[in-house]
């Protein structure tokens, strides 16, 4: 099988979800700085899905770029991911109009855990495909972020209810730890 219709249905489907997430975003009723003040827990949780979906959309190309073909499994792995990926403005939108409270602060938690494993999920079928020794599967290798992400999600869950600022710091510190830009398949396909 090619690839080409998953790539397309995917790129597709992250793109609505950020559409969504800014059509949610309500217009401020004055026009001046003070009008925006009680908008920040939106605006600030908008950001950070944003740039988890940013990253998540990069690093899909650039694992299917990496790829040569899929098969079914592959194909149902990828919606496990995008259904994941599509409660992220749900849980966006509830942990920004709840001003970060602890149980929405901990289901945005839960959301980006089954995200994370489904992305991993992903890209053990693709690998188990192609074998370890594919482009992906030299590229990824032991592939620590990939490992210590959930780790890091699984943490912050139960956090939230007791210091519910530190967990939306761990989100942010994984979202940062993944925004610097990972080399390692454009180094293997060069």
């Amino acid at each position: 099988m090619t690839k080409a219709r998953l790539e397309t249905f995917s790129d597709g489907v992250i793109a609505i979800l950020i559409t969504i997430m800014v059509l949610e975003l309500k217009v401020p009723h004055g026009a001046d700085w003070a009008s925006l003040h009680p908008l920040w827990p939106v605006l600030s949780t908008y950001v950070l899905s944003y740039v988890y979906l940013g990253i998540y959309w990069n690093n899909h190309h650039h694992m299917f770029h990496a790829t040569g073909r899929i098969n079914g499994t592959i194909l149902w792995a990828n919606l496990h991911l995008l259904f994941w990926l599509s409660l992220i403005p749900f849980v966006t939108g509830w942990v920004g109009e709840n001003h970060f409270a602890s149980l929405p602060t901990a289901v945005y938690g839960v959301v980006m855990l089954a995200a994370a494993i489904a992305y991993k999920l992903l890209q053990n079928q693709i690998v188990a495909l192609e074998g370890a020794e594919s482009k992906l599967g030299l590229a990824v290798g032991r592939d620590a972020k990939g490992l210590v992400s959930p780790v890091l999600y699984a943490l912050a869950i139960p956090l939230a209810f007791v210091a519910r600022y530190a967990s939306l710091g761990i989100y942010v510190f994984v979202a940062l730890m993944w925004l610097v830009p990972d080399r390692r398949i454009e180094a293997r396909l060069e």
